[in-house]
């Protein structure tokens, strides 16, 4: 037995001795596979154990012994992370937050809800849309991605440009820190005026510096009569000027844009319809409000223009809230269509008067070190961010394909670099983006976030390996 299983064995006797139940701790290989990964499949899981508390002071728990005992910890939300932060690789237990899901408290006058940071996304909007109200931070995986792990990645999506990213909607936390301790982060407060706000620092930390278990989410008015564009667009660079078009004359909500690439897949698998006959290289699809006439001829209006100016080939508009969802499809369906060809993903942001430049820059590097590899282009284009799809060929392995691509990830991260972008905009740094955090970060700032882990989690074992070593 080795020393590593000698002290899982006694981790999980003391658990029990606690209180933890049968159904609270898991070892059984399908267990240790199922939730010691994320949706990359860049790492194979090798968890030791998978622990799913039901309470604050049960992680402290688990926190407290796992230090005594020199266990790594690898915290666990809904696993549908980019980056590899919530792979379990190294023989490290797990701490899953599946059975911390419940509302906790609603506060009607400050537009506020407390709950438990196993929730679900989409469970948090549907609570908020039960009170009249509005969780607006939307992305594909809202179905099954937890609010602990939006929390760790900073998470945006598809209203970004309207609503910001989760930061914008967290007014308090509770954290067990990797010493043990607990804290309770600004306790829902618009208004605090006293030092330093921790709350902040959890938040973007991919689990690095403890465990988030609860949290008071601000709540927004429910939008009135969504209306949603999905336009034609023959050249990139008219995909930014129909963005300056629209922003100069009303509140967008979303403003996001793929391929024709993109748009082939999915058409392919039947589930999405052709948004018009005309074909386009690339599409923008855009959202707004319009609770009243003017505002509909308004957009009426910026679309003729847009038409009149070249800068659009043909265009739809919703008429219905059913009609809103189908169109949304051709942008929300995108990630999984295209998850049947491996893509080797990358997410990055750049400041958006760059963007135009900056996919050029990209477009002719893949070009050049890949002639033969189908690249797939979407991102929400509002915020500066872009998501490049590299598609495995079907006569390359998993291992070589990505082999490949990490090839040229340098030319693409010294581009990011060259504009003073970020290499991860939404979905974290993990272990896929570990190796190349210099391109954002300088040496520096990473020594200053190392200093912060140290603070939190002195013994380092709280997600080791992830967004440094």
């Amino acid at each position: 037995m080795t020393a590593n299983q000698t002290a899982i064995n006694t981790l999980i006797e003391q658990l029990r001795q606690q209180g933890f139940d049968e159904h609270q701790i898991k070892t059984d290989a399908d267990s240790l596979g199922f939730w010691g990964k994320d949706w990359t499949k860049h790492f194979e899981p090798n968890a030791s154990a998978i622990v799913f508390p039901k309470s604050t002071q049960q992680v402290q728990a688990i926190v407290k012994l796992c230090n005594a005992l020199n266990i790594v910890i690898t915290p666990s939300g809904g696993r549908t992370g980019l980056s590899a932060g919530a792979v379990a690789a190294n023989g490290e237990v797990v701490i899953s937050l599946d059975k911390m899901h419940q509302v906790l408290g609603f506060y009607p006058a400050d537009r506020m809800v407390e709950v438990e940071a196993g929730i679900v996304t989409k469970a948090l909007q549907d609570f908020a849309q039960q009170q009249g109200l509005y969780y607006p931070v939307d992305f594909a995986s809202a179905g099954s991605s937890q609010l602990g792990g939006n929390i760790g990645t900073n998470a945006g999506g598809i209203k970004v440009i309207k609503y910001g990213m989760t930061r914008n909607w967290i007014l308090g936390l509770t954290v067990v820190t990797g010493k043990g301790d607990i804290l309770h982060l600004n306790k829902g407060m618009i208004k605090n005026a006293t030092g330093y706000d921790l709350r902040h620092l959890f938040i973007g930390a991919e689990g690095t510096l403890g465990i988030v278990t609860e949290v008071q989410v601000k709540l927004e008015r429910q939008p009135k009569n969504l209306t949603v564009m999905v336009l034609g667009v023959p050249e990139f660079t008219n995909i930014m000027q129909i963005l300056s078009a629209f922003q100069s004359k009303m509140d967008l909500t979303a403003f996001e844009f793929f391929d024709d690439v993109a748009v082939d897949k999915l058409l392919a698998t039947g589930h999405v319809q052709k948004p018009f006959e005309t074909d386009a290289p690339f599409y923008a699809l855009l959202e707004f409000e319009a609770p009243y006439e003017p505002i509909m001829d308004m957009a009426m209006q910026i679309f003729e223009d847009c038409m009149s100016e070249g800068w659009v080939l043909d265009g739809v508009m919703s008429q219905s809230i059913h009609q809103a969802q189908e169109l949304w499809k051709l942008r929300e369906y995108i990630s999984e269509t295209i998850s049947v060809f491996t893509p080797y993903k990358n997410d990055i942001s750049v400041l958006i008067s760059r963007v135009p430049e900056f996919i050029a820059d990209i477009d002719a590097i893949v070009s050049q070190n890949y002639p033969d590899f189908q690249v797939c282009w979407f991102g929400h284009i509002g915020d500066g961010n872009l998501h490049l799809n590299i598609l495995k060929p079907e006569n390359l392995s998993k291992d070589e394909f990505f082999e490949k691509c990490q090839v040229v990830n340098k030319h693409v991260f010294e581009t990011v670099q060259k504009y003073n972008g970020s290499i991860s905009a939404e979905h974290g740094v993990g272990m896929t983006k570990k190796p190349y955090l210099n391109y954002t970060r300088p040496d520096e700032e990473i020594d200053y976030l190392r200093a912060i882990k140290q603070v939190f989690d002195p013994n380092g074992i709280m997600n080791r390996g992830k967004i440094f070593d």
